[in-house]
């Protein structure tokens, strides 16, 4: 039985190498060679989100697999861009939709959104990390936590961004051990309280990041116990495992209920 941090390390320390294996997954190796294979033929919103075997993968890499039963949500994100303050991925607080409209920019590249590096290979690098990443929850869900957060946490700008993140926010309520209720405090109480414990700019240093994720898999295993000794050395030449969502924000709980379905 390995820890939390050791598993961790096991895979972080030889990361390309465990991607490199992953993606060599039949079934993995299958749908990224299928989404090659169509998603530069895909010219619109519309192609787009009626592919389901592309849409899936493409949702999926973007870590937003609980959400592939919304298209119109997603229609009007795509439609929407990202380059109007107003538009519609600008005011959510999940940074995940922006990362969508980004990576297909239908809204400022029409029918070329699909031709770009990151639409094409950079999706297909984005769902083998995704993949690894919920494999690793099968085990062990501090594991999970703690590659998710190495990779999403360099990129946050405040603290508001950890609130609107559920995954980042339990982790960096466990490392500070703060129960899950204060979540339900009014959202600037909860910006001050985390702004007091933990400056966000510190995770865009490498040596910096490593210790407070040490910091977290220590306080998990505390409160976990040997049930979160389980991860076997075996992920350091992962599987592709079964869907793990990261959760659904209130904001766009309230956005999909006023949401028609036409996507306007």
């Amino acid at each position: 039985m390995l820890t939390t941090s050791d598993s961790y390390k096991l895979i972080a320390k030889d990361l390309t190498r465990s991607l490199s294996t992953l993606a060599k997954d039949p079934q993995i190796a299958r749908e990224s060679k299928y989404y090659l294979e169509h998603i530069g033929q895909i010219k619109t919103v519309d192609d787009f989100v009626n592919n389901d075997r592309v849409f899936r993968f493409a949702m999926k890499a973007l870590g937003l697999e609980d959400m592939t039963y919304a298209k119109a949500f997603v229609k009007k994100v795509l439609n929407e861009g990202t380059s109007d303050p107003k538009a519609f991925a600008n005011t959510l607080a999940d940074q995940r939709f922006k990362e969508l409209a980004a990576t297909f920019n239908f809204a400022a590249k029409g029918e070329n959104a699909t031709t770009t590096a990151e639409a094409q290979q950079g999706t297909v690098d984005r769902f083998v990390r995704q993949s690894l990443e919920q494999k690793s929850g099968e085990q062990n869900e501090g594991v999970r936590l703690a590659l998710y957060f190495a990779r999403k946490a360099p990129t946050i700008s405040s603290t508001m961004g950890i609130l609107a993140d559920k995954a980042l926010l339990k982790v960096v309520q466990t490392a500070f051990n703060i129960p899950a209720q204060t979540s339900l405090m009014d959202i600037d109480k909860q910006a001050e309280m985390y702004g007091k414990r933990i400056d966000v700019s510190d995770f865009k240093d490498p040596k910096k990041l490593e210790t407070f994720i040490s910091r977290f898999t220590s306080m998990w295993e505390l409160e976990n116990g040997s049930a979160a000794s389980s991860l076997s050395s075996s992920l350091a030449m992962p599987l592709i495992s079964s869907p793990t969502t990261i959760g659904i924000s209130a904001d766009i709980l309230a956005s999909l209920q006023t949401l028609k379905l036409g996507g306007r």
